[in-house]
């Protein structure tokens, strides 16, 4: 398993050509209507926020507010210091390959090595010769692959952190064995308690059976939320206290439904 500290203790090259693949196959997704809905709306509603377990990066790419969205595992595009005594973290970062070293291997013609002549012109001549074949750049090998060789890498490739210059820099996803964010849950709470009424909650393309997220929505009921369930399977829904139901179900395509259901709200997206 890669998803934890160990894993990262003991192989951090192979551990990053994981999560650098993951981060780039999200880069090749975009932000559907519905992440530009939400985004929308929490601009025009500043008591409105949006929780997420996604780590794939589309809200912040779709504008949402910052202050306004919390991701309670993290994101692929947050990164932060493993050395101790370092604070030092950063969001955001879309850059792809986040490190050289990371870059997604190209199937194509390779170059010949050299045969006989020891002064390099003929390795140069070769090389140009790859690169400038027709369609030497095929595609990007599927590294996921378990038949396709992953590159080496030395670890003193992998992304350093920019302040103490010693240690590595990890992903800042939630991995297993690793408590959530204590400031995201802090700022989801104090949302809550200081909120006299909440009027809506929408559960947005997951059951809300994993917790402790599942349990927001029975928290926001008590105060009085209307749950709405927006999925693409109608037996997919929460399972809330007292045996209650939902008080709407939306059966679909989130990137369809969610814009509609607001759009008197935040007009067309």
């Amino acid at each position: 398993m890669l998803a934890t500290p160990e894993a990262f203790d003991a192989d951090p090259a192979l551990v990053w050509q994981f999560y650098n693949y993951r981060r780039h196959m999200a880069l090749e997704a975009k932000p559907n209507k519905a992440h530009y809905a939400l985004a929308e709306l929490a601009r025009k509603r500043a008591n409105f926020i949006t929780l997420s377990q996604n780590v794939d990066g589309l809200s912040p790419r779709a504008g949402h507010p910052a202050s306004q969205l919390h991701l309670l595992h993290g994101s692929l595009f947050d990164v932060r210091c493993t050395a101790f005594y370092c604070d030092y973290s950063e969001k955001d970062i879309f850059t792809d390959p986040i490190a050289p070293c990371l870059a997604i291997p190209w199937e194509g013609p390779q170059p010949e090595p050299a045969s006989t002549d020891k002064t390099g012109a003929e390795a140069t001549s070769s090389l140009y010769a790859a690169m400038k074949l027709p369609g030497s750049r095929q595609g990007e090998l599927d590294i996921s692959n378990d038949s396709v060789p992953l590159p080496q890498i030395n670890t003193e490739d992998l992304p350093r952190c920019p302040k103490c210059k010693r240690g590595l820099l990890r992903p800042g996803v939630v991995w297993f064995g690793e408590a959530l964010p204590k400031d995201t849950l802090e700022a989801v709470d104090n949302f809550i308690a200081t909120s006299d009424k909440i009027d809506l909650i929408m559960v947005i393309g997951t059951s809300a059976r994993v917790y402790p997220a599942a349990g927001y929505v029975d928290i926001a009921r008590q105060k009085g939320a209307k749950v709405a369930v927006i999925n693409t399977d109608r037996a997919d829904t929460p399972k809330l206290q007292n045996g209650l139901q939902c008080d709407w179900m939306f059966e679909g395509d989130a990137g369809a439904i969610v814009p509609e259901l607001l759009r008197s709200v935040i007009g067309d997206v």
